[in-house]
């Protein structure tokens, strides 16, 4: 499986623009799944009664993209519902089959613990084989939530992970595949957003011994996926048979 995520520079608070840039980013890709950034058509935005699908633009831009590529697009979005809002991870396949994981931990650090309601499931979706657990930014902080109960192959984790930060960004993506014996993606975005914060190009995908094997051409990151290969790894390596067992309550 290829996927290609984009490094995009998301601009504030602009879906329409955001739509555009990414439509001419991808015009000339080939993938089996685009992957973009958290909050991709807005930026990390606490404006949620602003900012939020109330009509799913969002989705309905990852359904068109995904039918126009023949392929998956993921990313996540601010959304209302029911009087509430989620920031919402989605997995739109080409058929149009759509799954969606709202973000179970939400950063405290920056308010949005009190404008969004955090999610209660944990997801994974099943798409060419691969079974792929849906994680957004701070998830990754957090590794009992994406602990691998031999239930998944890949996590992929969407972010707006600024600068100062990046370094346990880096470490922990890292820390997830060794652990977890799992393709790990993470994308993340780049430029400066409305509140004058930095992100510095740091995307990356790991394989399940922690080597990098995502390629990077200017916005464009890339890696293939290949399932076979996980699991002879696996299957020599049976480190995920010595794991604690443990319920998560929400």
């Amino acid at each position: 499986m290829k996927i290609t995520g984009l490094n995009l520079d998301i601009i504030w608070k602009n879906k329409a623009e955001n739509f555009n840039l990414i439509e001419k980013e991808l015009q000339n890709q080939e993938a089996d799944l685009f992957l973009l950034p958290e909050m991709f058509s807005t930026g990390f935005c606490m404006d949620a009664s602003e900012v939020s699908d109330r009509n799913l633009e969002s989705l309905e831009f990852l359904k068109k993209m995904a039918k126009e590529k023949n392929a998956a697009f993921c990313g996540s979005a601010p959304v209302e519902e029911n009087g509430k809002f989620y920031n919402r991870m989605y997995f739109v396949q080409p058929d149009s089959q759509i799954d969606f994981y709202d973000k179970r931990h939400l950063f405290s650090f920056s308010g949005e613990d009190k404008v969004y309601t955090p999610g209660k499931e944990r997801v994974i979706v099943n798409y060419l084989g691969f079974r792929i657990l849906l994680q957004v930014c701070y998830d990754l902080r957090f590794p009992v939530f994406a602990r691998n109960n031999d239930d998944y192959d890949a996590v992929l984790y969407v972010a707006n992970w600024p600068e100062k930060r990046v370094g346990a960004w880096e470490h922990l993506l890292k820390a997830r595949a060794i652990e977890n014996l799992s393709f790990v993606f993470g994308l993340n975005r780049i430029g400066t957003d409305g509140n004058n914060l930095f992100y510095q190009e740091s995307s990356h995908c790991f394989f399940a011994d922690g080597k990098e094997i995502s390629q990077k051409n200017g916005n464009l990151v890339t890696a293939e996926l290949n399932l076979e290969e996980l699991k002879d790894f696996r299957s020599h390596f049976q480190f995920l048979n010595d794991r604690d067992s443990f319920l998560i309550e929400f």
